[in-house]
Formats: structure tokens, C-alpha cells, sequence
């Protein structure tokens, strides 16, 4: 498991998915929200700045700060992505982070399993492609039935590739 090339782009694909976290807010959301956040921030600060309590209606435009503040955060961190690809000679995982970083790992679909934890009352928690000792964490940002349906496309790729090319001879 050592870092891997760049994806080759003329071998076949038996398994290729992005994975991104999710987000269910979108911009006219956040924006809908952080107008109704000022206006109730602001109406309280002017009601207490009309019952001679000033100093209060500053601390009002604190809470609209922290929770754009908040969402910031949360808007980049949702640029994270997660980049799986199985073709017959290698596994390919490519992680990059919401600030741009990326790793890669490359592995041969020979030796690699993918191993999973499971709990009773939540299905699938945690999906690992183990390799050699070592245990890369995948698919994090998927709930649990989408690890599932996620976790049975990638082990029909890993058994293809595994198979090797099929052998069509011509009668």
C-alpha cells in the first residue's frame, strides 16, 4: 500500500465512484436562514435597546456572526471528496481533503478485502480495505444503507477483477 500514480486512463473500469459528504442545506438555504437569523437578532437587540438595556443590542449580532461563522465551516468541509476506482490489475483510492490535499493509495485487487463493522442495531458502521496488515477507511461520509449498497457494488468488482479477463474462444 504505497502511494499510488495517476489513474490510467486506458485501462478498463469495473468499479469507479465519488464519493462527497452530505450536505442538505444548499446556498439559498443558508442564505433564507441567515436573513431570518438578522431579522429575529435584530428585532430582539432593538427591543432591548427601547427598555434602555444599549449595552444588550451589540451581544445580538454575535449569534448571526457565530452562525455564519458555523456554516462557513461547514460549507468547506463538504469539499472533501473521496475517489474509489477497481480495475482488473489495481484497487485505487484518492482521498482530498476540503483544504485540497490529497492522498493516494494503490492496491493489487488480488490481495485486497474489504472487511466491515457491523452493529446489530445500525447496520453497517465502518468499511476498511485491508491489504497487506494495513486498514485504509473508506466511504465515511456514507450512511449506513448507502455503505451497504456501496460495500456489495465494490465486492462484485473486486471478485471480477479477481476472475481475470474472461476467456471468450471463437467457434
Amino acid at each position: 500500500m504505497t502511494p499510488g500514480n495517476d489513474f490510467d486512463p486506458n485501462e478498463m473500469e469495473l468499479f469507479s465512484a465519488r464519493l462527497r459528504p452530505h450536505r442538505s442545506l444548499g446556498r439559498t438555504g443558508f442564505l433564507v436562514l441567515m436573513a431570518f437569523v438578522s431579522v429575529v437578532s435584530f428585532a430582539a437587540g432593538v427591543a432591548f435597546l427601547l427598555m434602555g438595556a444599549w449595552p444588550v443590542f451589540g451581544f445580538f449580532g454575535l449569534d448571526a456572526l457565530a452562525i455564519y461563522w458555523a456554516f462557513r465551516i461547514y460549507f468547506r468541509r463538504a469539499k472533501a471528496r473521496e475517489e474509489i476506482r477497481v480495475t482488473p490489475s489495481e484497487v485505487q483510492v484518492r482521498r482530498i481533503s476540503h483544504r485540497g490535499h490529497v492522498v493516494e493509495f494503490s492496491f493489487n485487487p488480488l490481495w485486497v478485502q474489504l472487511d466491515r463493522e457491523t452493529h446489530a442495531e445500525f447496520g453497517i458502521e465502518r468499511l476498511y480495505l485491508v491489504s497487506k496488515g494495513r486498514r485504509i477507511a473508506i466511504g465515511s461520509f456514507l450512511g449506513a444503507d448507502e455503505k451497504a449498497s456501496f460495500s456489495n457494488a465494490l465486492m462484485a468488482a473486486l471478485q471480477t477483477a479477481r476472475r481475470g479477463p474472461t476467456y471468450n474462444p471463437i467457434r
